[in-house]
């Protein structure tokens, strides 16, 4: 097996290159498509990366790392199956991308929120829309007696 490359983007200008020794491989039987096949060959694969004690992580994109994929963890573990495939080594190949896809998008650093004031034109519509709404609900009373 060979190291697991994520490719450059925000958050790992250089991208990321996680050591075959750090991922696990545990083959299955797969329930999805092979006919008789499926029965006898492991074509499930399920690839585990320990986010908590990798090496290739910075403690930034670590921390990043472990809140965004907190749900899908276990014990610090992150866990990609794949068996839509017939083949094993197609299966290896899916849950490697769909591992470097699910990092990728993890460490991207949040996009710093700024701050706007609402535009005169909003402010006159939401006003008007005020009006509106209380003029309906004007409406609905019961008529007053004179």
């Amino acid at each position: 097996m060979d190291d697991l490359h994520v490719p450059p983007g925000p958050g790992a200008p250089d991208g990321l290159r996680i050591p075959a020794g750090e991922l696990t491989e545990r083959f299955s039987h797969s329930s999805g498509p092979g006919g008789q096949a499926v029965n006898t060959s492991d074509s499930r694969v399920q690839l585990s990366l320990d986010i908590s004690t990798t090496t290739s992580l910075t403690p930034a994109q670590r921390t990043r790392v472990l809140q965004a994929l907190a749900s899908k963890l276990s014990g610090g573990v992150l866990t990609v199956s794949s068996s839509e495939h017939r083949s094993q080594f197609r299966n290896r190949a899916a849950a490697r991308e769909r591992l470097a896809q699910l990092l990728r998008e993890a460490i991207v650093p949040p996009v710093p929120r700024r701050k706007t004031k609402p535009s005169r034109a909003s402010r006159r519509r939401r006003l008007e829309n005020k009006k509106h709404r209380a003029e309906i609900k004007r409406n609905r009373r019961r008529p007053e007696r004179d």
